[in-house]
Protein backbone atom coordinates (compact mmCIF):
# COMPACT_ATOMS: atom_id res chain seq x y z
CA UNK A 1 0.00 0.00 0.00
CA UNK A 2 1.99 3.68 -0.85
CA UNK A 3 0.84 6.94 -0.26
CA UNK A 4 -0.54 8.98 -3.10
CA UNK A 5 0.81 11.85 -1.63
CA UNK A 6 4.76 10.67 -2.08
CA UNK A 7 5.49 9.63 1.79
CA UNK A 8 5.72 5.98 2.56
CA UNK A 9 2.88 4.21 4.05
CA UNK A 10 2.85 0.22 5.56
CA UNK A 11 4.34 -1.24 1.86
CA UNK A 12 3.77 -5.19 1.35
CA UNK A 13 4.76 -7.33 -1.60
CA UNK A 14 2.94 -10.51 -0.09
CA UNK A 15 -0.43 -11.53 -1.97
CA UNK A 16 -3.18 -9.02 -0.77
CA UNK A 17 -6.23 -10.61 0.45
CA UNK A 18 -8.77 -11.19 -2.08
CA UNK A 19 -12.18 -8.95 -2.36
CA UNK A 20 -15.02 -10.70 -1.56
CA UNK A 21 -17.41 -11.75 -4.62
CA UNK A 22 -19.83 -9.10 -6.03
CA UNK A 23 -22.10 -11.94 -6.06
CA UNK A 24 -23.20 -14.90 -4.09
CA UNK A 25 -23.33 -18.64 -5.22
CA UNK A 26 -27.11 -18.58 -5.35
CA UNK A 27 -27.38 -15.64 -7.55
CA UNK A 28 -24.71 -17.52 -9.86
CA UNK A 29 -26.74 -20.91 -9.65
CA UNK A 30 -29.88 -19.05 -10.15
CA UNK A 31 -28.85 -17.53 -13.36
CA UNK A 32 -27.26 -20.80 -14.76
CA UNK A 33 -30.67 -22.22 -14.15
CA UNK A 34 -32.66 -19.59 -15.87
CA UNK A 35 -29.72 -19.94 -18.95
CA UNK A 36 -30.41 -23.59 -18.90
CA UNK A 37 -34.30 -22.79 -19.26
CA UNK A 38 -33.57 -20.27 -22.07
CA UNK A 39 -31.07 -23.06 -23.95
CA UNK A 40 -33.69 -25.51 -23.90
CA UNK A 41 -36.36 -23.73 -25.21
CA UNK A 42 -33.94 -22.38 -27.61
CA UNK A 43 -33.03 -26.48 -28.40
CA UNK A 44 -36.67 -27.18 -28.84
CA UNK A 45 -37.70 -24.68 -31.10
CA UNK A 46 -34.79 -25.44 -33.17
CA UNK A 47 -35.54 -29.28 -32.99
CA UNK A 48 -39.44 -28.97 -33.69
CA UNK A 49 -38.79 -26.32 -36.30
CA UNK A 50 -36.20 -28.17 -38.45
CA UNK A 51 -37.92 -31.29 -38.13
CA UNK A 52 -40.63 -29.82 -39.81
CA UNK A 53 -38.89 -28.32 -42.46
CA UNK A 54 -37.40 -31.29 -43.43
CA UNK A 55 -40.74 -33.39 -42.86
CA UNK A 56 -39.49 -35.64 -41.05
CA UNK A 57 -42.46 -35.59 -38.54
CA UNK A 58 -45.74 -33.52 -38.40
CA UNK A 59 -45.11 -30.49 -36.34
CA UNK A 60 -48.13 -28.31 -35.99
CA UNK A 61 -47.91 -24.58 -35.60
CA UNK A 62 -49.36 -24.64 -31.91
CA UNK A 63 -46.47 -26.83 -30.87
CA UNK A 64 -43.83 -24.09 -32.45
CA UNK A 65 -46.01 -21.51 -30.84
CA UNK A 66 -45.66 -23.51 -27.50
CA UNK A 67 -41.79 -23.72 -27.78
CA UNK A 68 -41.37 -20.17 -28.63
CA UNK A 69 -43.91 -18.50 -25.52
CA UNK A 70 -41.51 -20.89 -23.70
CA UNK A 71 -38.31 -19.60 -24.97
CA UNK A 72 -39.77 -16.45 -24.26
CA UNK A 73 -40.99 -16.47 -20.93
CA UNK A 74 -37.47 -17.80 -19.78
CA UNK A 75 -36.10 -14.95 -21.25
CA UNK A 76 -38.19 -12.58 -20.04
CA UNK A 77 -37.16 -14.41 -16.10
CA UNK A 78 -33.36 -14.51 -17.27
CA UNK A 79 -33.36 -10.65 -18.08
CA UNK A 80 -35.62 -9.54 -15.71
CA UNK A 81 -36.77 -11.40 -12.69
CA UNK A 82 -34.13 -11.19 -9.48
CA UNK A 83 -33.14 -14.28 -7.25
CA UNK A 84 -34.85 -14.38 -3.96
CA UNK A 85 -33.31 -16.91 -1.59
CA UNK A 86 -35.49 -19.56 -0.35
CA UNK A 87 -37.82 -18.91 2.84
CA UNK A 88 -40.01 -20.81 4.93
CA UNK A 89 -43.14 -19.43 2.83
CA UNK A 90 -44.39 -19.77 -0.82
CA UNK A 91 -42.65 -17.99 -3.04
CA UNK A 92 -44.71 -16.79 -6.06
CA UNK A 93 -41.83 -16.35 -8.24
CA UNK A 94 -41.76 -20.29 -8.80
CA UNK A 95 -45.32 -20.54 -10.32
CA UNK A 96 -44.09 -18.31 -12.92
CA UNK A 97 -40.62 -20.41 -13.52
CA UNK A 98 -41.55 -24.21 -12.25
CA UNK A 99 -45.27 -24.29 -12.57
CA UNK A 100 -44.30 -23.04 -16.23
CA UNK A 101 -41.66 -25.99 -16.58
CA UNK A 102 -43.92 -28.33 -15.52
CA UNK A 103 -46.66 -26.92 -17.92
CA UNK A 104 -45.11 -26.60 -21.25
CA UNK A 105 -42.88 -29.89 -21.05
CA UNK A 106 -46.43 -31.69 -19.87
CA UNK A 107 -48.31 -30.69 -22.72
CA UNK A 108 -45.24 -31.69 -25.24
CA UNK A 109 -45.21 -34.60 -23.31
CA UNK A 110 -49.30 -36.01 -23.23
CA UNK A 111 -49.47 -34.83 -27.16
CA UNK A 112 -46.51 -36.99 -27.74
CA UNK A 113 -45.13 -33.76 -29.93
CA UNK A 114 -42.80 -35.23 -33.28
CA UNK A 115 -43.55 -38.79 -31.70
CA UNK A 116 -40.65 -37.83 -28.94
CA UNK A 117 -40.41 -38.45 -25.21
CA UNK A 118 -40.31 -35.05 -23.32
CA UNK A 119 -39.80 -37.34 -19.75
CA UNK A 120 -36.21 -36.15 -19.18
CA UNK A 121 -37.08 -32.42 -19.17
CA UNK A 122 -38.98 -32.94 -15.82
CA UNK A 123 -35.49 -33.18 -14.33
CA UNK A 124 -34.96 -29.46 -14.58
CA UNK A 125 -37.78 -27.73 -13.14
CA UNK A 126 -37.18 -30.52 -9.93
CA UNK A 127 -33.38 -29.49 -9.90
CA UNK A 128 -34.57 -25.77 -10.10
CA UNK A 129 -37.32 -25.99 -6.84
CA UNK A 130 -34.28 -28.28 -5.29
CA UNK A 131 -31.20 -26.33 -5.76
CA UNK A 132 -33.17 -23.10 -5.50
CA UNK A 133 -35.64 -23.47 -3.35
CA UNK A 134 -36.36 -25.36 0.04
CA UNK A 135 -36.39 -29.08 0.54
CA UNK A 136 -40.20 -29.21 0.38
CA UNK A 137 -40.85 -27.19 -3.12
CA UNK A 138 -38.14 -29.81 -4.77
CA UNK A 139 -40.06 -32.87 -2.85
CA UNK A 140 -43.10 -31.01 -3.67
CA UNK A 141 -41.96 -30.46 -7.72
CA UNK A 142 -40.54 -34.22 -8.22
CA UNK A 143 -43.64 -35.39 -6.83
CA UNK A 144 -45.67 -33.47 -9.90
CA UNK A 145 -43.35 -34.43 -12.40
CA UNK A 146 -44.03 -38.29 -11.31
CA UNK A 147 -47.40 -37.56 -11.35
CA UNK A 148 -47.95 -36.40 -14.66
CA UNK A 149 -45.58 -39.48 -16.11
CA UNK A 150 -48.00 -42.09 -13.97
CA UNK A 151 -51.00 -39.84 -15.42
CA UNK A 152 -49.99 -40.01 -18.85
CA UNK A 153 -49.27 -43.69 -18.39
CA UNK A 154 -52.60 -44.55 -17.34
CA UNK A 155 -53.99 -43.06 -20.07
CA UNK A 156 -52.69 -45.68 -22.47
CA UNK A 157 -54.69 -48.10 -21.07
CA UNK A 158 -54.93 -49.87 -24.86
CA UNK A 159 -50.90 -49.91 -25.08
CA UNK A 160 -49.83 -53.87 -24.84
CA UNK A 161 -46.95 -52.31 -22.93
CA UNK A 162 -48.81 -50.29 -19.77
CA UNK A 163 -47.08 -51.95 -17.62
CA UNK A 164 -44.64 -51.44 -18.41
CA UNK A 165 -44.95 -48.16 -19.08
CA UNK A 166 -46.44 -47.34 -15.01
CA UNK A 167 -43.38 -49.07 -13.45
CA UNK A 168 -41.20 -47.18 -15.67
CA UNK A 169 -43.13 -44.04 -14.98
CA UNK A 170 -42.75 -45.08 -11.35
CA UNK A 171 -39.19 -45.69 -11.37
CA UNK A 172 -38.35 -42.64 -13.28
CA UNK A 173 -40.38 -40.54 -10.58
CA UNK A 174 -38.32 -42.24 -7.93
CA UNK A 175 -35.07 -40.87 -9.94
CA UNK A 176 -36.33 -37.37 -9.48
CA UNK A 177 -37.13 -37.84 -5.70
CA UNK A 178 -33.54 -39.01 -5.43
CA UNK A 179 -32.06 -35.93 -7.78
CA UNK A 180 -34.26 -33.84 -5.45
CA UNK A 181 -32.59 -35.02 -2.08
CA UNK A 182 -29.04 -34.86 -3.19
CA UNK A 183 -29.69 -31.53 -5.23
CA UNK A 184 -30.98 -30.06 -2.01
CA UNK A 185 -28.47 -31.38 0.57
CA UNK A 186 -25.52 -29.76 -2.02
CA UNK A 187 -27.31 -26.73 -2.74
CA UNK A 188 -27.64 -25.91 1.45
CA UNK A 189 -24.35 -27.28 1.86
CA UNK A 190 -22.41 -25.13 -0.92
CA UNK A 191 -24.52 -22.25 0.98
CA UNK A 192 -23.40 -23.10 4.30
CA UNK A 193 -19.46 -23.38 3.14
CA UNK A 194 -20.02 -19.97 1.41
CA UNK A 195 -21.66 -18.69 4.14
CA UNK A 196 -18.48 -19.45 6.52
CA UNK A 197 -15.99 -18.59 3.82
CA UNK A 198 -17.77 -15.01 3.40
CA UNK A 199 -17.39 -14.57 7.62
CA UNK A 200 -14.10 -15.82 7.36
CA UNK A 201 -13.02 -13.45 4.59
CA UNK A 202 -14.62 -10.77 6.40
CA UNK A 203 -12.77 -11.29 9.40
CA UNK A 204 -9.21 -11.51 7.67
CA UNK A 205 -10.10 -8.72 6.40
CA UNK A 206 -10.75 -6.78 9.39
CA UNK A 207 -7.50 -8.32 11.05
CA UNK A 208 -5.34 -7.43 7.73
CA UNK A 209 -6.51 -3.61 8.40
CA UNK A 210 -6.17 -3.65 12.04
CA UNK A 211 -2.60 -5.01 11.28
CA UNK A 212 -1.91 -2.51 8.59
CA UNK A 213 -2.86 0.34 11.54
CA UNK A 214 -0.89 -0.76 14.04
CA UNK A 215 2.12 -1.56 12.01
CA UNK A 216 1.84 1.96 10.46
CA UNK A 217 1.59 3.67 13.26
CA UNK A 218 4.50 1.64 15.22
CA UNK A 219 7.32 4.00 16.58
CA UNK A 220 9.75 1.02 15.90
CA UNK A 221 11.18 0.52 12.88
CA UNK A 222 9.64 -2.74 11.13
CA UNK A 223 11.42 -4.86 8.17
CA UNK A 224 10.72 -8.44 7.11
CA UNK A 225 13.09 -9.50 5.24
CA UNK A 226 13.43 -12.97 2.93
CA UNK A 227 16.64 -15.30 2.86
CA UNK A 228 17.57 -13.65 -0.38
CA UNK A 229 18.11 -10.18 1.70
CA UNK A 230 14.94 -8.70 -0.61
CA UNK A 231 12.58 -6.59 1.37
CA UNK A 232 8.85 -7.90 1.54
CA UNK A 233 7.73 -5.13 3.84
CA UNK A 234 8.92 -2.13 5.60
CA UNK A 235 6.89 0.25 7.61
CA UNK A 236 7.12 4.35 7.49
CA UNK A 237 9.20 4.25 10.74
CA UNK A 238 11.83 1.98 8.95
CA UNK A 239 11.72 4.54 5.80
CA UNK A 240 12.22 7.48 7.87
CA UNK A 241 15.36 5.66 9.84
CA UNK A 242 16.87 4.40 7.01
CA UNK A 243 16.65 7.71 4.98
CA UNK A 244 14.52 4.83 2.34
CA UNK A 245 13.21 8.24 0.73
CA UNK A 246 13.31 6.88 -3.21
CA UNK A 247 9.82 5.39 -4.44
CA UNK A 248 11.03 2.03 -5.11
CA UNK A 249 9.13 -0.47 -3.76
CA UNK A 250 10.43 -2.97 -1.37
CA UNK A 251 10.59 -6.02 -3.08
CA UNK A 252 12.76 -4.06 -5.54
CA UNK A 253 15.26 -3.50 -2.96
CA UNK A 254 17.32 -5.94 -1.00
CA UNK A 255 19.90 -5.21 2.23
CA UNK A 256 22.41 -5.85 0.04
CA UNK A 257 21.90 -3.39 -2.47
CA UNK A 258 22.69 -0.11 -0.73
CA UNK A 259 26.17 -0.62 1.39
CA UNK A 260 24.77 1.68 4.77
CA UNK A 261 22.49 -1.24 5.19
CA UNK A 262 25.47 -4.16 5.52
CA UNK A 263 25.07 -4.60 8.67
CA UNK A 264 20.90 -4.87 9.05
CA UNK A 265 22.03 -8.07 6.21
CA UNK A 266 24.63 -9.82 8.51
CA UNK A 267 22.33 -9.98 11.31
CA UNK A 268 19.61 -10.99 9.01
CA UNK A 269 21.82 -13.39 7.92
CA UNK A 270 22.84 -14.88 10.83
CA UNK A 271 19.12 -15.03 12.41
CA UNK A 272 18.65 -17.28 8.95
CA UNK A 273 21.83 -19.37 10.02
CA UNK A 274 20.81 -19.97 13.55
CA UNK A 275 17.46 -20.14 13.10
CA UNK A 276 17.37 -17.99 16.51
CA UNK A 277 16.57 -14.34 17.65
CA UNK A 278 18.88 -12.16 17.39
CA UNK A 279 19.81 -8.40 19.41
CA UNK A 280 22.52 -6.03 18.60
CA UNK A 281 23.31 -2.50 18.64
CA UNK A 282 24.30 -1.36 15.12
CA UNK A 283 25.92 2.07 13.57
CA UNK A 284 24.86 2.59 9.85
CA UNK A 285 26.58 4.91 7.61
CA UNK A 286 23.65 6.26 5.65
CA UNK A 287 25.60 9.42 4.29
CA UNK A 288 28.84 10.63 4.29
CA UNK A 289 29.60 12.09 8.43
CA UNK A 290 26.19 10.72 9.23
CA UNK A 291 25.71 7.60 11.62
CA UNK A 292 22.97 5.95 12.79
CA UNK A 293 22.80 3.78 15.84
CA UNK A 294 20.63 1.31 15.92
CA UNK A 295 18.90 -1.08 18.14
CA UNK A 296 17.96 -4.51 16.39
CA UNK A 297 15.64 -7.06 17.33
CA UNK A 298 15.19 -9.94 15.01
CA UNK A 299 12.46 -12.63 15.02
CA UNK A 300 11.87 -15.51 12.92
CA UNK A 301 8.46 -16.37 11.01
CA UNK A 302 7.09 -19.74 10.88
CA UNK A 303 6.81 -21.04 6.77
CA UNK A 304 3.29 -21.39 6.07
CA UNK A 305 3.31 -24.49 3.53
CA UNK A 306 6.05 -26.09 1.97
CA UNK A 307 6.52 -23.80 -0.79
CA UNK A 308 7.30 -20.67 1.42
CA UNK A 309 10.28 -19.71 3.15
CA UNK A 310 10.57 -18.49 6.67
CA UNK A 311 10.77 -14.88 6.80
CA UNK A 312 12.85 -12.56 9.42
CA UNK A 313 11.16 -9.47 10.64
CA UNK A 314 13.66 -6.76 12.30
CA UNK A 315 12.52 -3.84 14.93
CA UNK A 316 14.61 -0.86 14.28
CA UNK A 317 14.75 1.49 17.59
CA UNK A 318 16.90 4.48 17.25
CA UNK A 319 18.85 4.90 20.13
CA UNK A 320 18.93 8.48 20.55
CA UNK A 321 14.82 7.96 21.38
CA UNK A 322 15.23 5.66 23.46
CA UNK A 323 17.94 7.58 25.34
CA UNK A 324 15.95 10.20 25.30
CA UNK A 325 12.63 8.66 26.43
CA UNK A 326 14.44 6.96 29.80
CA UNK A 327 15.77 10.54 29.97
CA UNK A 328 12.33 11.48 30.49
CA UNK A 329 11.34 9.18 32.69
CA UNK A 330 14.30 9.78 34.83
CA UNK A 331 13.29 13.39 34.97
CA UNK A 332 9.60 12.52 35.62
CA UNK A 333 11.14 10.26 38.83
CA UNK A 334 13.31 13.15 39.83
CA UNK A 335 10.59 15.57 39.90
CA UNK A 336 7.83 13.90 42.08
CA UNK A 337 10.65 12.90 44.32
CA UNK A 338 11.90 16.66 44.16
CA UNK A 339 8.16 17.51 45.14
CA UNK A 340 7.82 15.55 48.25
CA UNK A 341 11.58 16.57 49.38
CA UNK A 342 11.01 20.20 48.78
CA UNK A 343 7.81 19.89 50.87
CA UNK A 344 9.84 18.54 53.95
CA UNK A 345 12.60 21.07 53.19
CA UNK A 346 10.66 24.13 53.29
CA UNK A 347 9.44 24.11 56.90
CA UNK A 348 13.03 23.81 58.33
CA UNK A 349 14.42 26.21 55.94
CA UNK A 350 11.76 28.39 56.83
CA UNK A 351 12.81 27.74 60.56
CA UNK A 352 16.77 28.73 59.84
CA UNK A 353 15.76 31.79 57.79
CA UNK A 354 13.67 33.02 60.71
CA UNK A 355 16.57 31.73 63.15
CA UNK A 356 19.18 33.88 61.16
CA UNK A 357 17.22 37.08 60.86
CA UNK A 358 16.81 36.72 64.77
CA UNK A 359 19.96 35.95 65.28
CA UNK A 360 20.82 39.02 63.06
CA UNK A 361 19.47 41.84 64.89
CA UNK A 362 21.68 40.75 67.84
CA UNK A 363 25.09 40.40 65.98
CA UNK A 364 27.26 44.47 65.50
CA UNK A 365 30.81 43.35 64.67
CA UNK A 366 31.02 43.35 60.66
CA UNK A 367 32.28 39.69 60.00
CA UNK A 368 29.83 38.29 61.78
CA UNK A 369 27.21 40.35 60.06
CA UNK A 370 28.48 39.22 57.08
CA UNK A 371 28.36 35.38 57.51
CA UNK A 372 24.75 36.61 58.92
CA UNK A 373 24.24 38.35 55.55
CA UNK A 374 25.58 35.10 53.72
CA UNK A 375 23.30 32.89 55.17
CA UNK A 376 20.43 35.21 54.59
CA UNK A 377 21.30 34.94 51.00
CA UNK A 378 21.51 31.06 50.55
CA UNK A 379 18.53 30.35 52.64
CA UNK A 380 16.86 32.91 50.29
CA UNK A 381 18.34 30.92 47.55
CA UNK A 382 16.91 27.59 48.44
CA UNK A 383 13.65 28.84 49.17
CA UNK A 384 12.97 29.93 45.60
CA UNK A 385 14.68 26.71 44.13
CA UNK A 386 11.79 24.61 46.75
CA UNK A 387 9.04 27.20 45.83
CA UNK A 388 9.41 26.45 41.73
CA UNK A 389 9.47 23.30 43.02
CA UNK A 390 6.08 23.37 44.56
CA UNK A 391 4.92 25.63 41.28
CA UNK A 392 5.71 22.48 39.28
CA UNK A 393 3.68 20.42 40.88
CA UNK A 394 1.14 23.04 41.03
CA UNK A 395 1.17 23.64 37.16
CA UNK A 396 -0.03 19.79 36.84
CA UNK A 397 -3.39 21.21 37.94
CA UNK A 398 -6.46 22.21 35.84
CA UNK A 399 -6.06 26.15 35.43
CA UNK A 400 -8.99 28.49 35.36
CA UNK A 401 -8.30 30.92 32.52
CA UNK A 402 -9.95 34.16 32.76
CA UNK A 403 -9.75 37.22 30.18
CA UNK A 404 -6.98 39.92 30.89
CA UNK A 405 -6.00 43.07 28.85
CA UNK A 406 -2.37 42.42 27.79
CA UNK A 407 -1.12 45.60 28.32
CA UNK A 408 -2.24 46.37 31.75
CA UNK A 409 -1.56 43.09 33.55
CA UNK A 410 2.48 42.82 31.78
CA UNK A 411 2.75 46.64 33.07
CA UNK A 412 1.11 45.44 36.05
CA UNK A 413 3.66 42.52 36.68
CA UNK A 414 6.74 44.55 35.42
CA UNK A 415 6.58 47.00 37.73
CA UNK A 416 6.50 44.51 40.58
CA UNK A 417 8.93 42.69 39.23
CA UNK A 418 11.10 45.64 38.36
CA UNK A 419 10.90 46.97 42.25
CA UNK A 420 11.83 43.39 43.35
CA UNK A 421 15.14 42.96 40.80
CA UNK A 422 15.89 46.58 40.92
CA UNK A 423 16.83 46.23 37.77
CA UNK A 424 16.30 50.30 37.05
CA UNK A 425 17.50 51.35 33.45
CA UNK A 426 18.12 48.26 32.52
CA UNK A 427 14.28 47.67 31.80
CA UNK A 428 12.35 49.19 29.17
CA UNK A 429 8.73 47.88 27.95
CA UNK A 430 7.16 48.97 24.89
CA UNK A 431 3.40 48.05 25.53
CA UNK A 432 1.68 48.12 21.90
CA UNK A 433 -0.78 45.65 22.12
CA UNK A 434 -3.92 48.33 22.19
CA UNK A 435 -7.25 46.67 23.93
CA UNK A 436 -6.23 42.86 22.89
CA UNK A 437 -7.70 40.32 25.67
CA UNK A 438 -5.86 37.04 25.92
CA UNK A 439 -7.21 34.31 28.04
CA UNK A 440 -5.15 33.07 30.77
CA UNK A 441 -4.90 32.59 34.67
CA UNK A 442 -3.75 35.62 36.16
CA UNK A 443 -1.68 34.30 38.72
CA UNK A 444 -0.40 31.60 35.79
CA UNK A 445 0.69 34.47 33.73
CA UNK A 446 2.36 36.44 36.49
CA UNK A 447 4.51 33.65 36.91
CA UNK A 448 5.55 33.35 33.00
CA UNK A 449 6.89 37.18 33.13
CA UNK A 450 8.27 36.51 36.45
CA UNK A 451 10.42 33.50 35.39
CA UNK A 452 11.57 34.87 31.77
CA UNK A 453 12.33 38.44 33.52
CA UNK A 454 14.83 36.01 35.88
CA UNK A 455 16.00 34.28 33.31
CA UNK A 456 16.75 37.44 30.73
CA UNK A 457 18.34 39.33 33.88
CA UNK A 458 20.54 36.25 34.71
CA UNK A 459 22.16 36.84 31.30
CA UNK A 460 21.71 40.12 29.87
CA UNK A 461 24.37 43.09 30.04
CA UNK A 462 24.35 45.68 32.53
CA UNK A 463 23.74 48.66 30.36
CA UNK A 464 20.00 50.89 29.58
CA UNK A 465 17.76 49.12 27.72
CA UNK A 466 19.62 45.28 27.94
CA UNK A 467 15.75 43.49 28.60
CA UNK A 468 13.26 44.64 26.58
CA UNK A 469 9.44 43.79 27.40
CA UNK A 470 7.14 44.16 23.95
CA UNK A 471 3.81 43.65 23.32
CA UNK A 472 1.84 43.73 20.06
CA UNK A 473 -1.33 42.48 18.27
CA UNK A 474 -0.94 40.26 15.25
CA UNK A 475 -3.43 39.60 12.64
CA UNK A 476 -4.78 37.04 15.00
CA UNK A 477 -3.38 36.44 17.97
CA UNK A 478 -1.17 38.80 20.44
CA UNK A 479 2.36 38.61 21.44
CA UNK A 480 4.41 38.88 24.52
CA UNK A 481 8.34 39.09 23.74
CA UNK A 482 10.90 39.22 26.99
CA UNK A 483 14.26 40.03 24.77
CA UNK A 484 18.01 40.71 26.69
CA UNK A 485 21.29 41.38 24.62
CA UNK A 486 22.71 38.17 26.37
CA UNK A 487 24.83 35.83 24.30
CA UNK A 488 23.55 33.79 21.67
CA UNK A 489 22.82 30.35 22.92
CA UNK A 490 24.81 27.14 22.23
CA UNK A 491 22.56 24.73 19.78
CA UNK A 492 22.87 22.14 22.28
CA UNK A 493 21.43 24.29 24.97
CA UNK A 494 18.26 25.35 22.64
CA UNK A 495 17.63 21.82 22.42
CA UNK A 496 17.14 21.36 26.01
CA UNK A 497 15.69 24.76 27.04
CA UNK A 498 12.39 23.95 28.20
CA UNK A 499 12.83 20.46 29.71
CA UNK A 500 12.90 20.36 33.19
CA UNK A 501 16.34 20.52 36.02
CA UNK A 502 17.98 21.62 32.52
CA UNK A 503 20.23 24.82 32.94
CA UNK A 504 23.18 26.28 31.69
CA UNK A 505 24.63 27.64 34.97
CA UNK A 506 24.77 25.60 38.56
CA UNK A 507 23.19 28.73 40.76
CA UNK A 508 19.82 27.89 38.97
CA UNK A 509 17.16 24.43 39.06
CA UNK A 510 16.34 24.62 35.52
CA UNK A 511 12.81 24.52 36.38
CA UNK A 512 11.64 28.50 35.03
CA UNK A 513 11.55 28.37 31.40
CA UNK A 514 9.99 24.33 31.98
CA UNK A 515 6.89 26.32 34.39
CA UNK A 516 6.59 28.74 31.23
CA UNK A 517 6.28 26.09 28.73
CA UNK A 518 3.73 23.89 30.79
CA UNK A 519 1.48 26.97 31.59
CA UNK A 520 1.40 28.24 28.16
CA UNK A 521 -0.23 24.82 26.92
CA UNK A 522 -2.79 24.63 29.51
CA UNK A 523 -4.04 27.74 28.27
CA UNK A 524 -4.05 27.08 24.46
CA UNK A 525 -0.69 29.61 24.52
CA UNK A 526 2.74 29.18 22.84
CA UNK A 527 6.51 30.17 24.08
CA UNK A 528 9.52 29.88 21.80
CA UNK A 529 12.89 31.03 21.67
CA UNK A 530 14.52 32.78 18.68
CA UNK A 531 17.63 35.09 18.40
CA UNK A 532 15.87 38.57 16.61
CA UNK A 533 16.89 42.19 16.61
CA UNK A 534 16.06 44.34 19.72
CA UNK A 535 12.12 44.96 19.49
CA UNK A 536 12.62 48.34 19.82
CA UNK A 537 14.00 48.92 16.47
CA UNK A 538 17.69 49.42 16.83
CA UNK A 539 20.64 47.27 15.54
CA UNK A 540 21.10 44.92 18.36
CA UNK A 541 20.80 41.17 18.51
CA UNK A 542 19.82 39.34 21.64
CA UNK A 543 17.51 36.41 22.96
CA UNK A 544 13.81 37.22 22.46
CA UNK A 545 10.83 33.90 24.53
CA UNK A 546 8.26 34.80 22.53
CA UNK A 547 4.53 34.17 24.45
CA UNK A 548 1.53 34.08 21.30
CA UNK A 549 -1.95 33.83 23.25
CA UNK A 550 -5.42 33.37 22.04
CA UNK A 551 -6.75 36.64 22.11
CA UNK A 552 -10.17 39.06 22.03
CA UNK A 553 -9.98 42.22 20.78
CA UNK A 554 -12.31 44.55 22.62
CA UNK A 555 -14.68 44.94 25.46
CA UNK A 556 -18.60 45.21 24.61
CA UNK A 557 -20.72 47.35 27.29
CA UNK A 558 -20.88 45.89 30.50
CA UNK A 559 -17.61 44.73 30.73
CA UNK A 560 -17.73 41.33 28.76
CA UNK A 561 -14.72 40.77 26.58
CA UNK A 562 -15.96 40.16 23.23
CA UNK A 563 -14.18 37.46 21.26
CA UNK A 564 -13.14 38.90 17.26
CA UNK A 565 -10.80 36.59 16.77
CA UNK A 566 -12.28 33.08 17.68
CA UNK A 567 -10.07 30.82 20.32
Amino acid sequence: MASSSGHSTWTWDAPVVPQPPRTSAFERLWRGFMTARIGVGLVLLILLGGMRLLGMVQVSDWQLALCGGYLAASLAVRFFGRPVAPGRTFDPQWVYIVGVDLLAFSVLHFLQAANLNFSPLYALPVLTASVLGSMLLGLGTAAAATLLLLVHASLQALDPDHTARIVQAGLTGCGYFVAALLANELATRLAREEEAARRSLSAARTQAHVNELVIETLTDGLLVVGPDWRIHAANPAARNLLAWQAPEAPASLALVSRPGWRPLAAIAQRTFSSQQAQSAELALELTAGERLHLRVRTRLTAAQDPYSDALCVMFLQDLREAEAQVRTEKLAAMGRMSAAVAHEIRNPLAAIAQANALLAEELSEPGQRQLSDLVGKNTHRLSQIVEEILNLVRVQQQPVADWLELDQSVAGFVGEWERQAQAGERLQTLLQSGTAWVTFDGEHLRRVVVNLLDNALRYASRGPGAILVATAMGSTRARLQVWSDGAPLDASVQRHLFEPFFSSESRSSGLGLYICRELCERHGATVAYTRVRAPDGSSRDGNAFTVTFRTRASMVPGGTPFDTIGA
